[in-house]
């Protein structure tokens, strides 16, 4: 071994004293953080503090499905679970992952471990993995403030690396990047001390006080079991149509605080008894068990991405009585629970009322067309490619839809309607046939030849025929974001007029939810996967078409048209849609030359109470833009189009103002232009990115924020000429370095705490925990002689 020079042999050594001084006094520090942390029982209290620490700095990554060796730190039982090499997104798989849901699949430590899962808060040669991580991540290899090296993979699909106990001190070896939080800024010094003290005590999950309800809420908790849980045939039917919709929804009760919700679950035990989940794959499998139906607390942290908001109580209870008991029906017999009824809702509840049924949607649109978004579904680029990167969305009104108006039709039509998991034990070649051919194309032709007739008789399609949101419903109206890998819905038309839109009837509206919802498996192998995609894109433009039928004939395949080019497109048309209808007439008399706008706009003069008729940044024109000297005023120029330099901002970015008044957030998202999205791979194919675009909103809505950019109010303009400015990616680098927040960023945590904080003030109802697992790290692509250049790689003549 070749000996240092004196000068750095003496410099080396006072280093290594030097560091192992800082080694001795951080050990000490976390004595003395352990000693003080322990109460009198020797555990430390994981509520209060410490499960806010975790809430900020763990959860952020570890909280849903897509959680890095579903490892969950969202409630102790997360933590005492542990983590498994088992990854629940696994494209490829040809057989149906295990469930492990947690609190469902399992309930104790030793039947996770006989799942696969291992510990993280001990018995581990180094100490536990947890404070081993946390403490690896304390002195990162990384420079504060600059983009990673390439050696840090954040691709969502990468392959993680999940050392169980006896592999940590070799995976930190392999990965000496690997510390947590994962290729991020230290935690800040406070943070890093409770969770360090934390870990080290073995994580325990403190003595979890019971939480009774106030009266009025127990109350109210009763009165909706018993409702639910009602002897006579017609309830049990209407019980479990609302349990199939609301299995998944973050149940809050009318006028209660904003923090508490329940989820409604089938349990093996009577009201007064602890619940105990009925563990079917699908919400409509059989229970093989008597249950009753249960409202329990939600006790983890709620994260944004699965918190799916349904209003609950006495109101509601009168309005189910409403729409479900007052009509007269009657029921001989129950219908089976199976798949093949999960597959074919429209047939399965056909006893209830069509009208019923659909107004139940409709009551709270949003909430609904939420939850094909938000849910289990963490992660899946794949998934979501199926619609347009933004649209409008509007529903046919409940008098004007045949499938309620007209039994005979209804009764047609159901037959052909089954969704891919009807069919999932049958012969693959013959379920593709079924639901590509026979299925969708037929009732296309089907709905196609019906409604026309009904133009024909009782007038076509006008604005009546267009729900208004019976003059209280705000959610009439959404818009629908997809930004790549993940999507978000909103109430209100947001942004400028988009390049599609979709009208959403009765048939539809079911089908979507049971395809994506209730349908859905998240531990589905790939043929699930691919065949729930596939019937997407049918749905996708059914919705399309159901919305081209309001506009000119003459417009409508030239519409459709730009909406799918590309070689192969036309042959997908031919095997998957009937020709358009380019003849039944509108009942709209257009006085523009651009009908898809006209009627668009017009839908939002129809009950203008409830929603915005202008956008003050995207859209607008005169006095209905934002006032100047405002921020929103201060962005207009971003919502420029088309917006060459849109291209290279992040999917979601949040723009956090700095003013005289606090913080201003604003969300700019990025609106990727595609040539279609009728294809499922190659997405990068079918980009147009010259099209690209930014809309400017108000406020966050993404669960999954890509970037900060931090600005004061007085450098605004500076910033928005640089955004606009930029023509390539390292414009936007330019643009970080000036403006951006790195995750590695010193002060990251700070500023990602104001971003929480101003999403929790904005609504706190609907407010959860952002996911940062999506966080991006904007780099500049060199060229090899750029590299040389700049000194990275050395010529092999030195």
């Amino acid at each position: 071994m070749r000996r240092l020079p004196e000068k750095h042999a003496r410099i080396c050594g006072r280093y290594t004293l030097l560091a192992a001084s800082r080694r001795l006094f951080r050990a000490a520090v976390l004595v003395l953080a352990v000693s003080l942390m322990l109460g009198t029982n020797g555990r430390v209290q994981a509520e209060g503090v410490v499960q806010d620490t975790l809430n900020k700095r763990c959860v952020v990554c570890h909280g849903c499905y897509d959680a890095p060796c579903q490892l969950k730190l969202s409630s102790p039982e997360g933590w005492l679970r542990g983590a498994s090499k088992q990854k629940v997104y696994e494209s490829s798989r040809l057989e149906d992952a295990p469930l492990t849901r947690l609190g469902v699949d399992a309930t104790t430590t030793s039947e996770w471990r006989q799942k696969g899962f291992f510990p993280v808060t001990g018995n581990d040669p180094g100490g536990s993995i947890l404070a081993q991580l946390i403490a690896a991540g304390r002195t990162p290899e990384f420079e504060l403030g600059a983009a990673l090296p390439d050696s840090v993979d954040l691709d969502l699909s990468r392959d993680l690396s999940c050392p169980a106990p006896g592999e940590t001190a070799q995976y930190l070896k392999e990965h000496p990047m690997g510390g947590m939080p994962y290729a991020m800024a230290p935690l800040p010094e406070e943070d890093y001390q409770q969770l360090m003290a934390w870990a080290m005590a073995g994580a325990p999950a403190g003595a979890g006080a019971a939480r009774e309800l106030p009266s009025r809420i127990s109350q109210h908790v009763s009165d909706i079991e018993a409702f639910l849980n009602g002897p006579d045939t017609r309830t049990r039917l209407v019980a479990r149509y609302i349990y199939e919709h609301l299995f998944l929804a973050h149940l809050h009760i009318e006028g209660d605080r904003s923090d508490r919700f329940f989820r409604l679950i089938r349990s093996k035990t009577p009201a007064g008894t602890p619940p105990q989940d009925v563990a079917t794959r699908r919400p409509f499998d059989d229970p093989g068990t008597p249950f009753t139906y249960r409202l329990v607390p939600i006790s983890g942290t709620i994260l944004h991405k699965e918190h799916i908001v349904y209003e609950i109580g006495p109101t509601r209870l009168a309005r189910y009585k409403e729409l479900f008991l007052d009509p007269d029906w009657t029921l001989s017999q129950l219908p089976p629970y199976s798949t093949a009824a999960g597959g074919n809702p429209l047939s399965t509840f056909r006893a209830i009322p069509a009208r019923s049924r659909y107004q139940f949607l409709l009551d709270n649109a949003e909430y609904f067309v939420r939850s094909f978004i938000r849910g289990p579904v963490c992660y899946g680029q794949v998934a979501v490619n199926v619609i347009e990167d933004r649209f409008w969305v509007s529903f046919l009104d409940p008098d004007e839809d045949l499938s309620v108006s007209d039994q005979a039709y209804l009764n047609q039509i159901v037959p052909i309607l089954e969704l891919p998991v009807a069919l999932s034990d049958g012969d693959l070649n013959d379920r593709i046939t079924s639901f590509l051919e026979r299925g969708p194309v037929k009732y296309q032709e089907l709905r196609q030849q019906r409604y026309a007739r009904e133009a024909a008789e009782n007038g076509p399609p006008a604005y009546a025929h267009i729900w208004d949101g019976d003059g209280t419903k705000p959610d009439a109206r959404l818009t629908v974001y997809r930004n790549f890998s993940s999507a978000s819905v909103v109430s209100g038309f947001a942004g400028r007029i988009p390049e599609t839109a979709w009208v959403i009837d009765f048939p539809l509206f079911e089908r979507i939810y049971y395809n994506l919802v209730a349908g859905f498996d998240v531990f589905g192998n790939v043929e699930h996967q691919l065949t729930t995609r596939i019937y997407m894109d049918n749905l996708r433009r059914e919705g399309e078409r159901n919305f081209l039928s309001f506009l000119p004939p003459d417009q409508r395949q030239p519409l459709h048209d730009g909406w799918y080019r590309g070689p192969f497109v036309s042959l997908m048309d031919r095997w998957k849609e009937t020709p358009l209808d380019t003849h039944t007439p509108t009942g709209i008399a257009f006085g523009t030359q651009n009908p898809k706008q006209e009627f668009l706009t017009r839908l939002l003069e129809i009950q203008p109470q409830l929603w915005d008729m202008t956008d003050p940044i995207n859209r607008c024109d005169g006095d209905t833009c934002a006032q100047a000297g405002t921020v929103a005023a201060e962005l207009r120029p971003l919502a420029q189009t088309p917006a060459s330099f849109a291209q290279f901002m992040p999917n979601i970015a949040v723009l956090l103002v700095e003013t005289g008044n606090g913080d201003e957030i604003y969300t700019l998202v990025h609106d990727m232009a595609h040539a279609n999205v009728a294809f499922i791979f190659n997405e990068d194919l079918r980009r147009e990115p010259d099209d690209d675009s930014l809309t400017i909103v108000k406020g966050q809505f993404s669960s999954y924020p890509n970037f900060v950019f931090k600005v004061s109010f007085d450098a605004l303009p500076d910033f928005v000429e640089m955004l606009t400015g930029i023509r390539s990616q390292a414009g936007l680098v330019e643009l970080v370095a000036t403006y951006g927040v790195r995750r590695t960023a010193p002060d990251f945590w700070q500023v990602f705490d104001r971003v929480q904080v101003g999403l929790t003030a904005q609504d706190p109802l609907q407010a959860g925990l952002l996911d940062l697992n999506r966080y991006d790290d904007p780099k500049t692509e060199f060229s090899f002689q750029q590299l040389f250049d700049f000194g990275f790689l050395e010529n092999q003549e030195r």
